[in-house]
């Protein structure tokens, strides 16, 4: 049953735009450092170089790498959803639900395998990102020493000190793209297409987002509380030291999120009356 839901996601063409989107927007960010990097770093180490002499290959593949991440924050959700939130819809849409369903599998096991689906498509997202951002980028600027600037400080961390944290800030990255996955296939479980729970989940993540950065009391109270707010922990990778707990928080946090999501749709599509 999964060869067959990778085979149905990966048969339609839709599912390559996501890849090629990946692509473009980061060899547009490496090529726009290429051709003016040195003026982009001069701009954003302008206040640091006053009290420091910064040294060294700063605009390397690492910093960009950073960048390019950074950049795609918001994106790449959506390009989860794209696929995540077709794989239940896409089947009433087609008409093609009824038949599934006369197959000798439970409607459980259905939704699992549709979802285990979604997430491998997610990772293999996450893997071709990290190939086209982390492994290019390097290969173009080279390696060195990362600067994290951040609003109050900025973090210096040694060129050996710097590939393990992007192995770990992918595989988070990993896991909160399955939230986004779990999300985008509950709405996927209401839908008779794949348009409103793609444009649901965006709206959801967006929403979410406004609470998250909103710097205000009330609203404080509540993002710490949503998932949204949990799925940029993979920064936490580049601070010094590294925060464990407050990232383990953040995993535990998604993957609660995600039960919760997976479990909700396979009650609703258990009770829900399939007319086609």
């Amino acid at each position: 049953m999964l060869r067959l839901e990778l085979y149905k996601i990966f048969k339609r063409p839709r599912t390559y735009i996501s890849f090629a989107i990946i692509t473009a927007f980061a060899l547009v960010i490496q090529l726009a450092l290429v051709a003016d990097g040195k003026n982009f770093i001069s701009f954003a180490l302008q206040g640091v170089n006053e009290q420091f002499d910064v040294k060294g290959n700063i605009l390397n593949g690492y910093l960009v790498t950073y960048i390019i991440l950074q950049s795609l924050l918001v994106q790449i959700p959506l390009l989860v959803a794209l696929v995540a939130g077709d794989v239940l819809a896409g089947e009433a849409n087609m008409g093609t639900m009824r038949l599934l369903l006369t197959k000798p599998v439970s409607r459980t096991r259905l939704v699992l395998v549709k979802y285990t689906a979604s997430v491998c498509y997610a990772l293999l997202l996450i893997t071709w990102l990290a190939v086209i951002a982390l492994a290019l980028s390097v290969s173009i600027f080279g390696a060195g020493d990362l600067i994290n600037l951040k609003s109050d400080s900025f973090v210096i961390i040694l060129k050996d000190d710097v590939l393990w944290r992007y192995l770990a800030a992918f595989g988070f990255a990993a896991l909160a793209m399955s939230t986004v996955s779990a999300l985008a296939l509950f709405l996927s479980s209401f839908a008779d297409n794949a348009i409103g729970p793609i444009m649901g989940t965006m709206g959801v993540i967006v929403v979410l987002m406004i609470f998250t950065t909103l710097d205000l009391p009330i609203f404080n109270t509540i993002s710490r509380y949503l998932f949204t707010t949990h799925m940029i922990g993979w920064k936490g990778f580049f601070d010094d030291p590294v925060p464990y707990a407050a990232i383990t928080r953040s995993a535990v946090i998604l993957a609660i999120y995600t039960v919760l999501f997976v479990g909700a749709t396979i009650w609703w599509f258990n009770k829900k009356d399939i007319q086609s």
